[in-house]
């Protein structure tokens, strides 16, 4: 029995560009400050304040519409959104609503994703300017082993874009390779750091077709995405299967049990009691304004993608994983090849080693790039043109590097490198043929099957032998094997 599912997206992208919060002048940079010290009367809805739109939100949201090929609307409307959570200490949230009388500051557009070798088109709902609520702390670790909640105001009232999709992404696969696109367009228009924790925050609504859907609020990165994703859409599909019927409902993710939480019985719209906000006027957003935002957006992905094909000479595939897994990641493979050259081989090591070994530890993309700096993989290319490392070493040096941060020179110092010794080559060769005598008689006939006995060799001596030297070495051997014979 086979289901389809369906999923839309809610992303909430905090607007890290700004030095003030969305409707006070208290700082935006919330993070490392005492509980409840970065607050004012106006984020803490305290009677009697008016908020005061920060224009600069509204500019880098229009930014973000023109780059996901969206419509922005005439007039940007500010709507109360109501409900009752510790988190709003005004009982609402001014957001956007698009309904009669409101409107969001944008509508429609699309990110294309490449899946499985195709392209396939996630449309956009909408996009809205909200605040940020204040932030729930659960004193033991999660919200199910904790009796008590704290809240921490500091980013009540930090500047939002809520990004919606429609429902068109159908695995856990499309929602984070969505989000992965979705963040590198942010980083390159400058809108957002994703450096910062809770900078990007999604909401999940998931469904199998015919039944009800399930919110998965607050997910914190790619890899938790998919894992909350694939637990919800299993847990939805043995209800399915046993003749239950799916609840709709709000559910959080707890990444420490890595399963979904029950919270609440999900709101209807009508629930939210949606209505302008009587505090801030209509704004009327003009088209010359639109046109100069416009004037001002950098390279986008997709245009760095096929530069870098056509500059760099790189496949699709290695110019997409650069750029699209990280801006800092296509800004280091520029900047190395500014430095040392070797395009293809700089991006190789990039997609190929580095990706793999910051995934096998556990680290963070950013922790990566602080160990394989610039210089530090500049150091690699070089040590691999001059012979000091082979292509095989130049593999144990990335690892290294990445796994211990050490210099290259300190591995070059402790003789991590290439073996020019002959003798010693020739001996290891000797106990090679030893060993492998089948192995010998079978490149005798074929040639490549040299290229096994090259195999042990390296093997042996931990990559560290010339595999040029060992081939010449083998080859002369087999001859003179043959003359005896």
């Amino acid at each position: 029995m086979s289901f389809k599912v369906k999923i839309g997206l809610e992303i909430h992208v905090q607007i890290t560009s700004l030095k003030t919060k969305l409707f006070c002048s208290c700082s935006a940079d919330y993070r490392g400050k005492p509980p409840n010290t970065n607050v004012c009367p106006v984020c803490m809805g305290l009677p009697g304040s008016l908020p005061v739109l920060n224009i600069r939100a509204v500019r880098e949201a229009i930014k973000v519409a023109l780059a996901l090929n969206s419509k922005i609307n005439d007039v940007l409307i500010f709507t109360r959104k109501h409900y009752f959570y510790p988190d709003l200490p005004k009982n609402y949230q001014i957001s956007q609503y698009d309904g009669i009388g409101s409107a969001p500051i944008a509508k429609g557009g699309y990110i294309n994703i490449n899946i499985d070798g195709r392209v396939k088109k996630i449309r956009i709902r909408r996009i809205n300017i909200e605040e940020d609520p204040g932030r729930i702390v659960y004193p033991f670790g999660s919200i199910a082993k904790s009796p008590y909640t704290m809240i921490d105001y500091n980013r009540s009232g930090v500047a939002l874009l809520e990004i919606v999709t429609e429902p068109d992404i159908e695995s856990p696969k499309e929602a984070r390779l969505f989000v992965q696109k979705l963040t590198s367009i942010l980083e390159h228009l400058g809108v957002t750091n994703p450096k910062l924790e809770g900078s990007i925050r999604v909401d999940a609504n998931i469904s199998i077709e015919g039944h009800e859907r399930v919110e998965v609020k607050n997910i914190g990165s790619l890899r938790e995405l998919e894992k909350a994703l694939t637990y919800e859409i299993a847990r939805q599909t043995a209800i399915i299967k046993s003749g239950g019927k799916v609840k709709r409902e709000t559910r959080h993710w707890d990444k420490t049990k890595n399963i979904t939480i029950s919270a609440r019985l999900k709101e209807f719209e009508e629930d939210y009691r949606y209505f302008p906000d009587p505090d801030l006027p209509a704004l009327r957003i003009d088209r010359k304004f639109i046109e100069e935002v416009k004037a001002t957006l950098p390279e986008l992905p997709d245009e760095r993608i096929e530069r870098f094909v056509k500059e760099y000479g790189l496949s699709n595939y290695l110019a997409s994983v650069l750029v699209t897994e990280s801006k800092d990641l296509a800004d280091l493979f520029e900047e190395a090849v500014a430095t040392c050259g070797n395009s293809k081989l700089v991006a190789s090591i990039l997609v190929n080693e580095f990706l793999r070994w910051i995934n096998e530890a556990g680290l963070t993309l950013y922790e990566g790039l602080r160990r394989l700096n610039k210089d530090r993989l500049c150091s690699i290319v070089e040590l691999l043109r001059k012979g000091v490392i082979s292509t095989k070493l130049l593999k144990e040096y990335v690892k290294q590097v990445v796994l211990n941060n050490v210099e290259p020179k300190d591995l070059v110092n402790k003789g991590l490198t290439v073996l020019i010794d002959k003798e010693f080559i020739e001996r290891v060769i000797e106990k090679v043929f030893r060993e492998y005598r089948n192995a010998v008689l079978d490149a005798l006939k074929n040639p490549k099957a040299i290229n096994f006995l090259v195999g042990q060799v390296m093997r042996k001596t931990r990559g560290r032998a010339d595999p040029k030297l060992v081939n010449e070495i083998i080859r002369e051997r087999l001859r003179k094997f043959e003359e005896s014979s």
